[in-house]
């Protein structure tokens, strides 16, 4: 399932996962339908959800609730949360919801080019380590970090809140 924000990329990343040619306008309340494909990796064939786009799993229009919708009905899926890698603090807000809920996640840190241009500097490695899930910066829209994305599908984890809690004071306090 891809999980993020509206206009974080979630279906140029579709596209590329499934070989689909979905096109979606993220206009506040528009988009409420999902898109369903299929995922080709390691010669197994992997059901691909893009859910409409959220800013939290405590809904607060028809879209929010079709994407909590989806997430509980199915509560085994590995989720890919997209984040906008200018804008990742947001983004990481709807993760650590995503992970509260127990599902096992990767964080696809969308829109690399763009926080680049911007000067933003994110700490990959750091962020991973904080998180226990694997991080991937992606550009979906030029298919950069597709298959590193695919390949770390196998790695995704479901860590607990009080572990992250745990590594970020551990961080802080190391600073």
């Amino acid at each position: 399932m891809l999980v993020g924000h509206p206009n974080v990329g979630k279906s140029a990343l579709f596209n590329r996962l499934t070989g689909a040619d979905i096109t979606e306008s993220n206009y506040p309340g528009t988009t409420v339908d999902y898109t369903e494909g299929e995922l080709l990796a390691d010669g197994r064939s992997l059901q691909v959800i893009d859910v409409p786009g959220t800013f939290s799993l405590d809904p607060k229009d028809r879209a929010e609730e079709v994407a909590v919708e989806l997430l509980e009905a199915n509560p085994g899926a590995t989720v890919v949360c997209v984040v906008d890698a200018t804008r990742i603090e947001r983004g990481l807000n709807l993760a650590l919801e995503v992970i509260e809920r127990g599902y096992e996640v990767v964080l696809a840190v969308n829109m690399w080019d763009e926080a680049r241009e911007k000067n933003i500097d994110i700490d990959v490695d750091g962020l991973e380590e904080m998180l226990g899930v694997p991080v991937t910066p992606t550009i979906a829209t030029a298919g950069v970090g597709i298959k590193d994305l695919v390949e770390s599908l196998s790695r995704a984890t479901a860590p607990s809140i009080e572990d992250i809690e745990r590594r970020a004071s551990t961080e802080v306090l190391d600073a």
